[in-house]
């Protein structure tokens, strides 16, 4: 059984809308991951079953490793069809905003959200959510937004509806947004989840092939040759990997090449935390990933240093200047925690 995380107010809420709409819009973050586009198909899936008029839609595109994801070619990227995109915000009788916890991460969508009469549901686990919807279910301490909006489905008395689709959908959010379970998954529930997923008929196997070992050689070898120039610095047991315009265009880079990079690094003894600074090929820009392991709070450093947050052990953040200043700037963070650097055990 599961904990009843989220409070049954919420629940009861939403289901009002849910019974009375019949236009529910999806909408999630900017350069959508895993855990954005699976909790977002996850609950289309669920919503079309209901026979809702639903559409999910995204600010950007989502990297070739997702689109195997059942309903991805129904997914509306809105710097394409920004018109189209914002009729359907404008006429929505719900929006739900997913994986994002403040209205600047949908980018230019959300001057069209804001905008839009429809009631708005936030589903969302990252830290401090902002106050821009009529019902905030943010729960920081789980692992996923996907395994956020099964929850959801099951209160409102839905198992039985999820489709195999959705669950595969649900379970490709789950997995990725843990690094395959192997960082923020040690509650024994989403092992329970996972199991309620495989009654569904999903091949978790197969779903991991998909996501993980489908790469182009370029991108195999745009690793090597990223690992080639990483520093180690061994006295504050952290790692620093990046990658410039430059570099991307040389090994004809595609939006998801660098996912899972930034991991890499904490396989090395003693290494705590991971960095990874990539240059933005659309904004002036640096993009920054943190990882790290044991109790060292990397969305702190993300936050003091890179206008940045996160989780514990996962989290990002930007920086305007050069990659040269940003390495800089990571270092100058490295020197301030480095007492707590030395003081988490690998």
């Amino acid at each position: 059984m599961l904990s009843k995380i989220i409070k049954q107010a919420d629940i009861d809420h939403f289901a009002k809308w849910f019974e009375r709409a019949e236009k529910i819009v999806i909408v999630s973050h900017i350069s959508p991951d895993g855990d954005a586009i699976g909790s977002s198909l996850g609950l289309w899936h669920f919503l079309s079953s209901q026979d809702k008029t639903a559409n999910v839609i995204v600010p950007n595109a989502f990297p070739d490793f997702l689109k195997w994801m059942p309903g991805s070619k129904d997914i509306l990227l809105y710097d394409k069809y920004k018109d189209f995109a914002d009729r359907l915000i404008a006429e929505a009788d719900v929006i739900c905003c997913l994986d994002f916890n403040d209205i600047h991460r949908i980018d230019a969508m959300g001057d069209a959200v804001l905008a839009s009469p429809a009631r708005k549901i936030l589903i969302d686990h990252h830290l401090n959510p902002g106050d821009f919807t009529q019902i905030t279910i943010s729960h920081p301490e789980i692992s996923s937004t996907s395994e956020l909006v099964f929850r959801l489905i099951c209160r409102m008395g839905y198992f039985n509806e999820i489709t195999k689709e959705g669950a595969e959908c649900i379970y490709t959010g789950m997995m990725t947004d843990t690094g395959g379970f192997t960082y923020n998954s040690n509650n024994r529930e989403i092992y329970f989840i996972i199991s309620e997923l495989l009654s569904k008929g999903i091949d978790k196997d197969a779903i991991y092939r998909k996501v993980f070992n489908t790469y182009s050689e370029s991108r195999l070898r745009l690793m090597g040759y990223v690992l080639s120039q990483m520093r180690v610095y061994t006295d504050c047991n952290a790692a620093l990997i990046s990658l410039t315009k430059k570099e991307q265009r040389r090994f004809n880079y595609i939006r998801g090449d660098s996912e899972g990079f930034v991991n890499i690094p904490l396989s090395i003894k003693n290494v705590v935390l991971s960095c990874f600074l990539r240059e933005d090929t659309e904004k002036p820009m640096i993009k920054i990933s943190l990882r790290s392991v044991g109790t060292f709070p990397c969305n702190q450093l993300a936050a003091e240093f890179f206008n940045g947050g996160g989780h514990l052990n996962a989290a990002g953040g930007e920086f305007y200047g050069t990659m040269e200043e940003a390495r800089e700037l990571f270092e100058v963070a490295l020197a301030k925690y480095k007492p707590m650097l030395l003081e988490t055990k690998s």
